[in-house]
């Protein structure tokens, strides 16, 4: 099938190489010409692993295409994917829709012919019948369908996420439509992915609502972390003993210092107020915002109680890891936003090293010593941050790392290390919920 991809960030570029390698021919429209260049020369503008491989083999194989002017290209698609940016609105923390129907005025001077037209960025009920109405006015003629498509793509398992997915949800009523979808996604069928078809609302909703009981399953232990810590208890095991239970399950139940990235926070706060708009507010998620916001921030105050001061004027503070999550250059709203000018607030100077998050922590972070490794940000710090948990933090030569520090205090906020090893190494360790 011939696909158009609008929009070649996270979502567009990974989903269009991904159906590209399923067979189809894609090409992704970005409105950026220093992206689309990058692209036409085999660079990758973010990081994902396995992606330069997967988009480098399509392109080579002649399936998957970039361009400025996807004219063409949605003249002649079976379907056309709608998979920009919804970032928060400022000011009312609304999703921001204006590059969705942006993208919808330009498919409806173009499509020739039945078109899907497929919603793939995440958006607030009732986006697909806006986009619907746009491009009925615009073209009265058109043939087409809108179909809500939402992506459950975890950054840093994004392929795997794609090609094995626990489920693919699509929100249309238009048997056409429903036709077009199956064939997209037929490779799946050999995994017998279920294929959920729901109204185009439901769909919505239910990106929505993923993601929002997500946040909330990450808060809640975050929150059960807190007690432990007063009473004792241990909350790794307590998130075992309760993950167990498969009514619970215990995937994101790993305490720590906050949820971030580039969807909980923003669509978290769009459901709240979505939820408002319509009359129904949800007290859970309002909550959920609340406490992921509190949290971040009171990350600084760990650090300075672990180290026993108050005023940290004076002190060198080293982070291990900004991003939001490990195997991701993204930053937004990593917790690392919060709690690294928190900790410079308190006086201390910061010391830091990612792996991958470098390039876009410069932007965001002012007056932190970004360094070249992880024993580099250890170098003569008065503590050592573990902010997020890369692979190459779990395995760190503790004796090592004893010596290059100005005092061996380690605040440990993915819990990655054993409390008994770290006191044994001779260790001032503080994690989380231990």
């Amino acid at each position: 099938m011939r696909v158009a991809m609008i929009g070649t960030g996270y979502v567009g570029l990974v989903s269009g190489a991904c159906f590209a390698d399923f067979g189809h021919e894609v090409t992704c429209i970005d409105k950026d010409p220093g992206k689309i260049a990058r692209l036409e020369k085999g660079e990758i503008p973010i990081f994902e692993p396995g992606l330069d491989d997967l988009v480098a083999r399509n392109v080579r194989e002649g399936r998957l295409f970039f361009t400025l002017d996807g004219a063409r290209a949605i003249r002649g698609a079976d379907a056309v994917f709608i998979a920009v940016g919804t970032p928060t609105r400022r000011g009312d923390g609304h999703a921001d829709l204006s590059y969705v129907y942006a993208a919808a005025e330009e498919i409806a001077g173009l499509i020739d012919g039945f078109t899907v037209v497929v919603t793939k960025s995440t958006v607030p009920v009732g986006t697909g019948d806006e986009v619907e109405a746009i491009i009925r006015k615009a073209n009265p003629n058109a043939q087409f369908a809108v179909v809500s498509n939402p992506e459950f793509l975890r950054e840093g398992a994004a392929i795997e996420d794609f090609k094995r997915p626990d489920r693919v949800v699509v929100g249309t009523d238009d048997e056409r439509a429903q036709a077009v979808m199956r064939d997209l996604y037929r490779p799946l069928f050999l995994n017998e992915t279920p294929i959920v078809f729901t109204g185009r609302r439901t769909s919505e909703l239910i990106k929505y609502a993923a993601n929002a009981f997500l946040a909330m399953k990450i808060t809640f232990i975050n929150e059960m972390a807190d007690l432990c810590e007063k009473v004792g208890a241990d909350v790794q095991q307590v998130a075992k003993g309760i993950g167990l239970d498969k009514r619970i399950g215990g995937k994101f139940l790993n305490a720590g210092p906050g949820y971030g990235g580039s969807c909980f926070p923003k669509d978290t706060l769009a459901l709240v107020k979505t939820a408002q708009d319509y009359g129904a507010p949800t007290r859970l998620i309002e909550t959920t915002v609340e406490v992921n916001d509190a949290r971040k921030k009171a990350m600084a105050g760990k650090v300075a109680a672990a180290i026993g001061a108050q005023d940290l004027t004076g002190k060198t503070i080293g982070v291990l890891g900004l991003t939001f999550k490990p195997n991701t250059d993204d930053m937004r709203d990593a917790p690392s936003l919060d709690i690294v000018p928190a900790l410079q607030a308190l006086g201390a100077k910061v010391q830091a090293f990612d792996p991958e998050g470098r390039h876009e922590a410069e932007k965001l972070l002012a007056g932190v010593d970004f360094k070249a490794g992880a024993y580099d940000a250890a170098e003569g710090a008065d503590a050592l941050v573990i902010l997020t948990e890369w692979d190459q933090f779990r395995a760190l030569d503790l004796d090592r790392l004893k010596l290059l520090l100005k005092s061996p205090t380690v605040v440990d906020l993915r819990n990655v290390y054993k409390p008994a090893e770290m006191v044994r190494h001779g260790f001032t360790y503080a994690s989380i919920g231990r």
